[in-house]
């Protein structure tokens, strides 16, 4: 059972659906004991591919996950940059959805391992294409991956990060718990557990608060200590890739501070806030709760305006008019 959780709130090929001009195909690539598992959308000619890498905890390539998220954020992504003639590749992760049997234990990962499937899926897409580059579109968690591996392969084109952390996952985790006056009774024992995982070093749950158990589960620890001892900031500031970073305004997730944060690490990139954007990548009406939690089970409700015209124009344009 995939349990991670850490934001709390080629080729065998099968013709599956059409988008408008283009075809969504099933694709494969490498992984450690089996395949891994996508969806491919063939670029126009001359167009540029964009991979793109899914969001925390048990995320599919659409955008979904079991914990109740049925945005289809990712697969709207896909069909509407397909309108401009772009490609994209969106993907399951090692061990979960199609790409299940690629590893027995999808909870024993690092970033390190996804990396090397980051670079798996790039072959494969400049293999289908022919293009000597290809585009990172990082969501979420898929963001710091989107940096981590941008350091670790070559053949990129440049990154997207999209509602992305910009600080370390024990500082969004701190500000999450404490910006939640119901986790008062908790608190105590939430923090000291960030910070013994930031020291490299597994909690004990026995005797945690039943609601903290999952959040700090024995099976992800392991990946949580990695997860912790990564600077999205820095790795942005090292990296001279061109560079695009969106944020949302109605994020409750990642909040501003995290785009700003990465912007400031790289005053080069570009930075689009869309303010009534929310984390599933939907505009939100009003400031209340209800409209923006109503939105990640809502697979109707279109992206938000502006999302997806961004990230055509970033990666069309020229080279040095990114």
């Amino acid at each position: 059972m995939t349990l991670r959780r850490f934001f709390p709130l080629a080729a065998m090929l099968a013709l599956t659906a059409a988008t408008g001009a283009r075809a969504q195909e099933e694709v494969t690539a490498p992984g450690p004991l089996g395949d891994l598992a996508g969806t491919w959308i063939a670029p126009g000619e001359g167009r540029p591919v964009i991979l793109i890498l899914p969001g925390s905890g048990p995320t599919d390539r659409d955008g979904n996950n079991p914990l109740g998220v049925t945005a289809g954020s990712y697969r709207m992504l896909g069909e509407d940059l397909a309108r401009h003639g772009i490609g994209t590749l969106r993907i399951d992760k090692r061990g979960m959805f199609g790409s299940k049997a690629a590893v027995a234990d999808p909870n024993a990962v690092t970033l390190a391992d996804y990396a090397t499937d980051v670079a798996a899926w790039v072959a494969l897409a400049r293999d289908r294409t022919g293009r000597d580059c290809i585009w990172l579109l990082g969501h979420s968690e898929g963001g710091l991956l989107a940096l981590y591996a941008a350091a670790q392969i070559d053949h990129l084109c440049g990154l997207v990060l999209v509602a992305a952390p910009g600080r370390p996952l024990g500082d969004v985790l701190r500000q999450q718990l404490e910006s939640n006056p119901a986790n008062g009774p908790v608190l105590g024992q939430a923090l000291a557990a960030i910070a013994r995982l930031e020291a490299g070093e597994r909690v004990d749950v026995a005797g945690m608060h039943p609601g903290l158990v999952g959040l700090f589960a024995p099976q992800v620890q392991g990946y949580l200590i990695d997860m912790m001892g990564q600077d999205p900031a820095g790795l942005a500031r090292a990296s001279d890739l061109p560079l695009l970073i969106v944020q949302g305004g109605k994020d409750i997730q990642v909040p501003q501070v995290d785009g700003e944060t990465l912007h400031a690490a790289r005053p080069d990139a570009r930075y689009l806030l869309l303010p009534d954007m929310n984390h599933v990548l939907k505009q939100i009406e009003g400031d209340g709760p209800a409209a923006n939690i109503a939105s990640y089970s809502d697979p109707d409700q279109p992206l938000a305006p502006g999302l997806v015209e961004a990230i055509a124009a970033f990666v069309l344009a020229p080279e040095g008019e990114t």
